[in-house]
């Protein structure tokens, strides 16, 4: 099946470089880019207003000095939020950035994105993709570009959107079920998006032969991690880009 020609690369860093900076903002992935990672993986969603957002939770009390679901917050209301001195004083006056302006960065620094739509609880998968999808489509070129996540009505209807030589997909598991292929086949997904503490070396050796990247999510001790990429994982999902940079230096043959 033909997809974009993505260059899948074996570290991409998870919400940005979250262990260097808070998790997805700008700064994360300027941290991510000075770091030498090439992709970040982000996450989207929708304030209350509809603004789609660079975003993990469903509120705001984790990462910012705030409190309130996003689901009833105004834009107005996410940019009065302080959201990086939670991880450090260096960060303070961090904002939440808007989808369009972390896609502007992506664009500028050349890096591609694995951007999860993420469908918190009570909130409408559908909504979120048709109004987030167009303007990730119109900004970033196919090559750089995949979508994932765990919902797989956000997936379908991403798909409905573009066929599979238009748009990455990749299904997001935990644990993986015995129905992945039909799912994966469904959406004519690229990618599937493993746990990697859960994925068993038969799984990955079925994914790999039906055609499919494997992505495995989140691994931050490389040394621990070291022998999966004998199953065939393409990349890796880490708040510790650096990290594995340095391990997989000193482990090249």
């Amino acid at each position: 099946m033909p997809h974009p020609a993505i260059h899948v690369p074996k570290l991409i860093a998870h919400r940005g470089y979250s262990a260097a900076a808070p998790e997805n903002t700008l700064a994360a992935v300027r941290a991510a880019h000075q770091a030498g990672a090439t992709w970040v993986e982000l996450d989207v969603q929708l304030l209350g207003d509809g603004t789609p957002v660079i975003w993990h939770d469903g509120d705001v009390a984790r990462c910012s000095n705030g409190r309130g679901n996003l689901a009833s917050m105004s834009w107005e209301k996410a940019q009065t939020l302080d959201v990086g001195s939670w991880f450090g004083d260096h960060f303070t006056g961090e904002k939440m950035p808007r989808l369009e302006e972390m896609l502007a960065l992506l664009n500028e620094l050349k890096m591609g994105v694995n951007m999860e739509i993420k469908v918190n609880k009570s909130r409408d998968p559908i909504a979120l993709v048709d109004r987030a999808l167009p303007i990730m489509l119109d900004i970033l070129p196919a090559e750089r570009l995949i979508i994932s996540s765990f919902n797989t009505d956000a997936l379908s209807q991403c798909r409905q959107y573009a066929g599979p030589e238009q748009l990455a997909l990749g299904l997001l598991f935990g644990r993986v079920p015995k129905q992945w292929q039909a799912q994966c086949e469904a959406i004519e997904a690229f990618s599937v998006h493993p746990d990697w503490t859960r994925l068993k070396r038969i799984q990955a050796d079925a994914m790999q032969r039906a055609g499919y990247q494997l992505l495995c999510y989140t691994a931050n001790d490389p040394s621990a991690f070291h022998h999966r990429w004998d199953w065939g994982i393409a990349s890796v999902i880490t708040d510790e880009p650096a990290a594995f940079q340095r391990f997989l230096a000193s482990h090249s043959h």
